[in-house]
């Protein structure tokens, strides 16, 4: 089974190659999506994060996600203590997934994860696949797909690692700053020649 690591900063493009990775055939382990069920009404993370957090559950007890977020990444104690919550669940979680995933005998098994390099992930995996675009870029699609104002935009941007850095763990770079066709184009090259 060969683990492929995908991440990227916010904003880069990563869930569009993770949904090409998935129609290649590879078994996606999606850290977000782990991220989203573990603070699912009932789970222990979310009466955590209530605790941590000021206002932080809406009316009907779901996450108020808009008002986590703004509130985590204000400074970086506050995205720590956001992590100290969810990354525990998160690993237990994903792990259970690679375990799957190995028992189904799964070739390709692609680990999208935002803080593969940070949260040093990246060293278990086979290959480290980076989605990649500009800072600017990023910020304004995060304004125009995501709502974001341009400030929370850079600040999410600069509560994660820098670009020097993750693209200094990639093999592969999937260069994002072009057209979605431009990126799925290196996503097919890619899978072709170097996760077999």
């Amino acid at each position: 089974m060969k683990k492929i690591g995908l991440t990227g900063g916010i904003g880069s493009g990563k869930s569009t190659v993770s949904g090409r990775l998935a129609e290649h055939g590879a078994f996606i382990v999606d850290a977000d999506k782990i991220a989203r069920e573990i603070v699912e009404p009932g789970q222990p993370a979310l009466a955590e994060l209530d605790h941590a957090f000021d206002g932080v559950i809406n009316p009907d007890g779901t996450l108020n996600r808009q008002e986590l977020a703004r509130q985590a990444f204000a400074t970086k104690e506050k995205t720590q203590v956001l992590n100290n919550i969810t990354h525990p669940r998160i690993r237990a979680r994903t792990q259970e997934l690679f375990d799957q995933a190995e028992a189904q005998g799964e070739p390709v098994v692609v680990y999208d994860m935002p803080l593969l390099i940070e949260n040093g992930e990246a060293e278990k995996m086979d290959a480290v696949w980076v989605v990649d675009a500009p800072d600017e870029v990023r910020i304004q699609r995060l304004v125009d797909h995501r709502g974001l104002d341009e400030d929370d935009a850079r600040r999410r941007i600069n509560a994660q690692i820098d670009r020097e850095t993750r693209l200094a763990a990639a093999d592969t770079v999937l260069d994002n700053g072009g057209s979605v066709e431009e990126l799925l184009a290196q996503v097919d090259r890619a899978w072709q020649e170097r996760a077999q």
